[in-house]
Parts: structure tokens; sequence; C-alpha cells
């Protein structure tokens, strides 16, 4: 082993002593140089290298081979005085040179290997088997594929005659023959069955030195042949479940263009194979979005769609899942069940429910809606009262729903077969009231009455009277003694062929006994059964019920598919005050319908903005005007009311009665006032 010392710690020694720090010929004595921080002393310290800043103690005899890197041509000239004269002195250039062909070697070295080691890596990792002969026949190489195939070891096989691994082999032939021969059915010893390709190793000079072949298990093939089979007797009987499907079905690739659909598509949507296949999947939509694409771009399966398809605009529910082969969407299959039939016959079986029940009259406790505490308490109350004969009043705010109560009693009780009749009583000429109520009887003496009244027509029905405080004193009295006759049948259990008495007020009872306009016994005869009916202000959780409840009933009145009220709307429903009650509600939701955009399934909050009303009169300027009495701004406030309600109610006096809570009478009395009519 030849010692060294290399002169100068720089970049250049720092590279000779990396260089030669592994070698098995050279051992590095020493390294030094002036500059005590230079990078080459700082490695030396680390691998424990003799290092200093002068090369003088450490050039003895025993250094054979000298490098100076320093660069100083005083130092080189000092070493070759110094040096032994069996000892070699390598200039710092010619160190260099030599550094630089030893990494370029070493580089070349590296790069050959790695390849190597990619291709023995290749070699090993491919699952057809490979195995070669050399000129004798002598397998000299093989790959863990045909090991697997011919149950050896590379171990066993590796210098072994070919015949002996596998008896049959044709390797030989090919390699006396050089010439290739490919896809060659042949049976291993143990009874696999592979497909041979083999071919000759031929060198430069044209010589044929060995032989290989490539094989593969042959039952991978029969088995993915049977595999084609399988899919593709799969594939026609899919092809034929969905061509007899009565639904329609389309199918879209992963950007969303058609690639099949059934005939009921064809006949649902009116479009051909030609207009579907290859296009987006939006040419059959008339209204709404693609599911198809909304599936795409989620992953996630989306159903009970209601959309409107093809020339005929049809109204159908689409169902649309991903398909997903091994984990990434490939497209989407949709399932679209025609279902404009089925809402004809819905609409038109609303239609004979809500003609019979206006047939009958008659509403029963499930069309009230609602489930606050409020609501449910009178509710309650309604339905014990049902159970009886005796008079019920109803106590509530104008809208709130007194004349829904009244039949839902009704219908719950055991007079729900016989009649039904409303009167309001506000709504009526006072002169005409009593006619109304009991009849008139014939003057001349005939016997016959020229009038039957309601309360004899009603006979063992039901008979409303709203707003029972606009019915005069007289009235009033005479209307008491009927209801003490009628409990005395009662009490007597006779079979009373009177009618049952159902009253209603939005007015103060207690205000009007006080002024003397209310008989005070009349009031304690009704007031045994008296039922408070919440505002629907106090109970603004019941809105969304309410709501959808009233929207159900305006789809079926105007002959519209509104789906529903997203939920900013309903938030803006629940902030209003509500002094129309129910009965307003039901009005800004029509409004709403009619204010929607075209094409819009469900009323948003721009729609209930625009419909609401407000009872609230902006003034002006903020400051009343020189000339102005109180009595003058109520004045102006209440024509400003009266002329907004008869807008909202197209002019009809008895609507707009009951919208503002007072009576027929009261309003034309304000309507003169102000010269409105």
């Amino acid at each position: 082993m030849q010692n060294v010392l290399i002169v100068g710690a720089g970049s250049g020694g720092t590279k000779i002593l990396n260089l030669l720090v592994n070698s098995k010929i050279m051992f590095v004595s020493a390294i030094v140089d002036i500059n005590e921080q230079a990078p080459g002393l700082a490695l030396a310290k680390e691998l424990g290298i003799p290092h200093g800043s002068d090369w003088k103690p450490f050039l003895t005899e025993a250094v054979h081979i000298v490098f100076d890197v320093t660069g100083d041509s005083t130092v080189f000239d000092e070493l070759m005085k110094s040096i032994p004269k069996d000892t070699l002195l390598i200039p710092g250039s010619v160190a260099n040179l030599l550094v630089g062909l030893l990494n370029e070697n070493d580089d070349y070295t590296r790069k050959i290997q790695t390849e190597m080691d990619r291709q023995r890596l290749i070699f090993k990792s491919i699952d057809e088997g490979m195995i070669g002969i050399d000129r004798e026949g002598t397998i000299d190489f093989i790959n863990e594929s045909a090991c697997m195939m011919l149950e050896v070891s590379d171990f066993d096989a590796i210098g072994k005659s070919i015949f002996e691994i596998i008896p049959d082999s044709k390797l030989v032939r090919v390699l006396k023959s050089g010439k290739p021969e490919v896809n060659d059915e042949l049976t291993l010893p143990n009874g696999v069955k592979i497909v041979s390709s083999r071919y000759p190793l031929i060198s430069a000079d044209g010589k044929t030195f060995g032989a290989f072949a490539v094989f593969k298990d042959v039952s991978e093939v029969v088995k993915l042949a049977e595999e084609i089979t399988d899919l593709k007797s799969i594939k026609t009987m899919l092809e034929a479940i969905i061509h007899s499907s009565d639904d329609a079905i389309s199918v879209v690739d992963d950007k969303g263009n058609g690639i099949m659909v059934n005939p009921a598509y064809t006949r649902i949507t009116g479009l051909s194979e030609d207009e579907v296949i290859g296009k987006p999947a939006t040419v059959d939509i008339n209204e709404g979005e693609s599911i198809h694409m909304k599936v795409l771009q989620s992953k996630k399966p989306v159903r009970g769609v209601n959309m409107r398809i093809g020339e005929d605009n049809r109204d159908v529910i689409v169902n649309v899942a991903p398909i997903i082969v091994n984990e990434q969407v490939k497209g989407s299959v949709g399932v679209i069940h025609d279902i404009t039939e089925m809402r004809s016959l819905m609409k038109e079986l609303d239609l004979a429910r809500q003609t019979i029940r206006k047939l009958e009259s008659t509403c029963t406790f499930d069309d009230i809606h609602g489930s606050s505490s409020d609501i449910g308490l009178a509710i309650d109350q309604a339905r014990i009262a049902s159970r009886s004969d005796f008079p019920v009043m109803l106590r509530g705010e104008a809208g709130s729903g007194k004349e829904l109560f009244a039949n839902a009693i009704h219908s719950d009780s055991k007079r729900k077969l016989s009649k039904f009749i409303r009167l309001n009583c506000g709504a009526m000429d006072p002169a005409a009231l009593e006619k109304e109520l009991f009849g008139e009887d014939d003057k001349t003496g005939s016997g016959s009455p020229l009038r039957v009244g309601l309360l004899k027509e009603a006979r063992k029905g039901t008979l409303f009277l709203d707003e029972i405080t606009d019915l005069p004193l007289s009235v009033q009295s005479r209307l008491l003694d009927h209801l003490q006759y009628s409990i005395e049948e009662v009490n007597a259990q006779h079979s009373s062929e009177t009618a049952r008495i159902i009253v209603a007020t939005s007015k103060n009872l207690e205000k009007a006994i006080h002024e003397g306009t209310f008989n005070v016994d009349l009031y304690y005869m009704l007031n045994r059964l008296s039922i408070q009916i919440p505002p629907l202000r106090t109970r603004k959780t019941d809105i969304p019920e309410v709501a959808l409840h009233l929207l159900k009933k305006l789809n079926q009145e105007f002959g519209m598919n509104v789906e529903g009220i997203s939920e900013d709307a309903i938030v803006k429903l629940q902030q209003y005050e509500w002094p129309g009650n129910v009965r307003e509600l039901e009005n800004v939701l029509s409004r709403a319908m009619i204010f929607m955009k075209h094409g819009a399934t469900v009323i948003e909050e721009e729609d209930i903005g625009r419909s609401l009303f407000t009872n609230e009169v902006k003034m002006s300027k903020n400051i009343l005007p020189e000339i102005s009495t109180l009595a003058s701004v109520m004045d102006d406030y209440e024509r400003t009311v009266l002329e907004k309600a008869l807008r909202e109610n197209d002019g009809n006096k008895s609507l707009t009665a009951n919208r503002l809570g007072i009576s027929l009478r009261s309003l034309y009395y304000k309507l003169e006032k102000y010269k409105l009519i």
C-alpha cells in the first residue's frame, strides 16, 4: 500500500482526500495546510487522519507519493528540494486531472451499475416467465415468474441442462436454427399450459451464443377470455332489461355526453338516439339543471328530482347515480319516471275532494295546522265542544280561522251528516237579519211561511253566526229565547230538531256589554263553551307548517306546481306581525306565487318581500304639516288604510270589512265619510 501526503487542504486537497479515503491501494498518512480553517483539515480531523500546518514533519522516507495542490510554485520548489529520492511528487495540475478522470470513471461505473440493477429489477418483476441458455444448452438465467411456473428455484435451475427442467423444450432447436418461434403452446412438467415465444441470441459478428424464451401461463388468457364472454353475456342481458323497461333510462360518460338511451326514453322525450348519443346531457331539459352533470361533479347519487323534459314538456321524476370503476367516476345512469298522467290524475282527485268538501261545506280538525301549545289548546277545547249540543263561542282576531274551527266542530259532531250554514252578521243589513234567522210569516193567514229562517233550514245541523256582535239587540233577545228553548229540549232528552248554534266574534264582548250593545244574558249563555283562537303572531313557529298547507291549497286553485318555500322566505314570513292572521298569510302567498319568476318552483324571499302588505303609512316628512290636528292626521291615516284595503280586495266590500275587522255597516259609513264610493 502506498502512503500519501497531501499538501494543501483547500477544495483540490479535499477532493483527493475524499477520493483516497476508501482506496485499498493508497493510504493518506497526513494532510497539511497553512490555513487552519481549510475544509480538508476539518474532514481529516473528523476521519482521524493526521493533519497540521507544516508539511516538513510529515515528509519522511515512508511517504511514497506527495500531492501538491497548493497552487504555490514556491511550495512546489521547496518540496522538490526536500523530497526523498524514492518519493513521487505530483503537482496540482496533474492531481486535478487524475481526480477528474477517477470521478468520471466512478460516474460511468455507477451508471452502468444502476442500469444493470434496473434491468435486473425489470427482469425479476415482469409477469412473463423468462429463461435463457448458452451454447451448450445450459440454463444461464431465469426470472422469478419462470421459477414460479416451473416450481423450481433459480439456484436449482441455473447451471442445469434445459431438458432437465423442461424436457420438451425447443430452445436448443432455436439455438441451432437461429430462427425465432412465436406463440407456441407447451405443457410444462407440472401440467401448466403455457404460450411460449423463443428467440436466438446473436452477437455483433453474427454468431449465435445462446437463446431465451418468454412464456405466459395460458390459464390467465383462458380466464380473461371467459371473463370477456361473461361480460358480453351480461351486457346483452342488461341491454335487454334496459330496453324492456317502461321507465326512460339514459347513460352518459364522464364528460356528460350521452352514450346510451332506451326506447322508453325516446317515447317520453321525443328525442331519437342520434339526437342524444354524443350530445351533452342538457339536450333533453326544458326546465331545471342537468342532474347527470351534478352527479358527475359530486360523485354522489341524486334522487327524486322533479323536472320537465322533452318536446311535450312532460313532468318527470329523475333518479341519477354515478358509475364508479376502481374509485373513478366513469359516467352516470339516470332513470326517468313519467308522472304526467299520474300528476293529472292526482290533480283531478284533489279537485274532486275539494268539490266534495265544498258540497259538504265542512272541514275537519286535520285541516287546522300548527303544533304550538296555544293552537293545541284551542283544538283540544274544540274537540270537547264537538261532543255536545251546547252553543259554542269562538273568539279571535279577524282571519285567525274561526270559521275553520266552526266547520271542524260540526264535522266531528253527531250532526256532521246534516247541514252547516254560515251567516256573517256584519255583512248584512241589520234590518234583514231577523228575517234571515227566524224567517217571515205570511200575514194573509194562509198558514205557510213566506220565508223559512236559517234556524229552521239548518234543523239538525249547525248554524254558524259570524261577528255576533253586529246582531241588533232585538234579534239578540230572540236568539237568547231560542237557545234557552233548545237547551231545555236537550235536558229533557228529546230528539232536538233545532240547529246547534256556533257564534264567533273578533270584537271585545265585555266592552260591548259595558256600552250596552250586547245582551248580557246572551253573553253568559254563549260563554259556557268559549274558545280563544290565538293570532298568528303569537305562534310564529307554526308559520312553516301553515304556509306549506296553504301552498298546497293555492296550487290546486291556481293550477300551479310550486314545490316549496325557501328558508329565507320562511324567516321573512316569521318576521312579519300578521295583523290579518292566516287569511292575510294566504293572501300574501297567492300574490307571491303570481310574482314568481318564470320557471321558478320555490317561493323566494324577494317574492315574499314584494307581496307583504304593511299597515305602516310613511309620512313624506318626519314633521307634522303646519295646519294639522290629531283628528285630521287620524282621518288621513284611516282614509289611506281604507284605500289600500279596497285595492287589496279588488273593491269587494265584504272582504274589505273582514280584512279590517269591522262590520259592513261601519265600512259603508267610513267610505261615505271619506267619499270613497
